[in-house]
């Protein structure tokens, strides 16, 4: 398999070298990318309610398009119209919708249904690639191509409903992968399609000292955890002591700096750290070299829109006002926080996914993720945002020399003012009265409107310690356990309710 490594590392090089199209700019790419979809779905029953063969004759077709469809959240599109797929053909994408992807639903209380076709699978795969060639510029050695690439993700045993099957998007996406890839693949098929996810880690422990693992792909939870199992089994320092080739993690789906500290823990020595942002509904974006952000993925599938994140369009509880206006690549600007809206080739169209990005390099069309529109904290203009949140929790932790893997907030009324009451999830030994000033001083410097508020109407501060297992065990009697689900980050209504009553047994001072 050396030669293989070498063959691989070569054709990166290779692929690096190639000259760039550097004539296109993003807009470009953009319309070039609407387009395709309408002309691919002008038939279907969506493609005709919004005419979408008038939209392509028109010379404007992008203010057109955005004209005349309207803004969706998941619950008016999968009234209207994902439903119908889940038994018809050519509603919002021709042909048959086959798989569907469940997602965490951390925002609601179940989980979503979203729709997974052929071409997006086919996206997903060309992006992917995409990101293997960018591997040039992280200098990873020919041996890191040879040794094995361990993902975590959901299981590939997927549920069959009547005419589709429904599971993970990851399990969705890891039962096509190319039969060269199998080499290489870890845990395999047979662990890939188990559905408890207590037997899969557990199996995956057995057969950790049989593999020679070079990447690691998955949430960072669940890898740590994993991680952590595997090192207390075999009675390890660190992982690498099984795994001495590891050099490589690729993650996502929520902000890995709360976790980076205790992460490094496991470690031996310094490995790279490669982010990516593959939601339900497509490969969003991906980071190309250490030293940069997440780039969107532009010409692939996916079309995007973006809606200015404030009090004019959104309400506290991030629910959208009205029918904003919003903007395309080309108008955005840095600095500035945007929910994000996409149309895919999935059948998705002008689709709020609930996520707040900022770009911090237009040129290049960076962003980093800020949080969830139903995320943020803002009970009396405070204005909090997830990304303020990860920054305090991963300053305090290192002020402290404490590990936070987990943690979570809630905005609760208080003597007729307003308050915060955090839950903090650490292994080690923690006072909540230190990291309740640390907390508070570090969210003032980050946020000059929580800075503000606190000296009027948010009265007060309140931070639990619990054992981090309390985060997991809640979020298994949710039937959350897994690759895919993430702990939510900011607690509200009902979910926070059921939060509190199971958290009173837990809660130290």
């Amino acid at each position: 398999m050396a030669i293989l490594g070498s063959i691989i590392k070569k054709g990166i090089e290779l692929r690096g070298l190639l000259k760039q199209d550097e004539l296109n700019t993003p807009i470009h790419y953009q319309r070039r990318v609407l387009k395709k979809l309408l002309r691919k779905s002008q038939y279907t029953l969506f493609g005709q309610t919004y005419v979408f063969t008038n939209i392509l004759r028109s010379r404007h077709f992008v203010n057109s398009f955005r004209e005349l469809v309207p803004i969706h959240d998941y619950t008016s599109i999968f009234a209207k119209w994902w439903n119908k797929s889940l038994h018809e053909e050519d509603v919002c994408w021709p042909g048959k919708v086959r798989y569907f992807a469940l997602s965490s639903g951390t925002s609601d209380s179940s989980s979503k249904h979203i729709p997974v076709t052929r071409d997006m699978v086919k996206s997903i795969q060309k992006q992917s690639i995409r990101q293997i060639f960018t591997l040039r510029n992280y200098n990873v050695s020919e041996d890191t191509f040879q040794k094995g690439i361990l993902m975590l993700g959901g299981s590939t045993h997927l549920n069959r409903n009547g005419s589709y099957f429904e599971g993970d998007l990851s399990g969705i996406t890891a039962s096509k992968l190319p039969f060269w890839f199998q080499h290489f693949y870890k845990p395999g098929r047979r662990i890939s399609k188990e559905t408890d996810w207590a037997t899969k880690l557990e199996e995956i422990t057995e057969m950790a000292p049989n593999w020679d693992i070079g990447i690691i792909v998955g949430v960072p939870a669940w890898i740590q955890l994993l991680l952590e199992k595997i090192i207390a089994r075999y009675k390890l320092k660190t992982i690498h002591d099984m795994w001495p080739n590891l050099s490589l993690y690729v993650h996502g789906g929520v902000s890995f700096e709360p976790y980076k500290k205790s992460f490094e823990h496991l470690l031996a020595h310094p490995i790279k750290y490669i982010e990516t942002y593959l939601a339900s509904e497509g490969f969003i974006a991906m980071q190309e070299a250490p030293d940069a952000e997440m780039r969107l993925n532009l010409n692939n599938g996916l079309f995007f829109e973006f809606i200015p994140y404030n009090e004019k369009n959104f309400t506290s509880d991030g629910e959208i006002i009205g029918k904003p206006q919003t903007l395309l690549i080309n108008e955005v600007k840095e600095g500035e926080e945007y929910a994000l809206l996409l149309s895919s080739n999935a059948g998705a169209w002008r689709y709020l996914i609930g996520d707040v990005i900022k770009f911090v390099n237009k040129k290049n069309c960076e962003i980093v993720i800020i949080g969830r529109t139903k995320h943020y904290l803002s009970l009396c203009g405070e204005h909090l945002s997830v990304d303020n949140m990860n920054k305090a929790i991963e300053m305090v932790s290192d002020e402290l020399n404490i590990s936070i893997l987990e943690y979570t907030v809630a905005g609760i009324p208080d003597g007729g003012m307003f308050a915060h009451h955090w839950w903090i999830g650490t292994h080690d030994k923690a006072d909540a009265e230190v990291l309740k000033l640390r907390l508070d001083e570090k969210l003032k410097i980050l946020n000059d409107d929580y800075r503000v508020e606190r000296t009027s109407a948010l009265r007060e501060i309140y931070v639990d310690v619990v054992p981090v297992e309390v985060f997991y065990s809640w979020m298994e009697t949710k039937g959350k356990v897994g690759a895919q689900n993430k702990f939510p980050r900011v607690m509200k209504k009902k979910m926070l309710e059921d939060w509190i009553n199971y958290n009173k047994q837990y809660v130290t001072q």
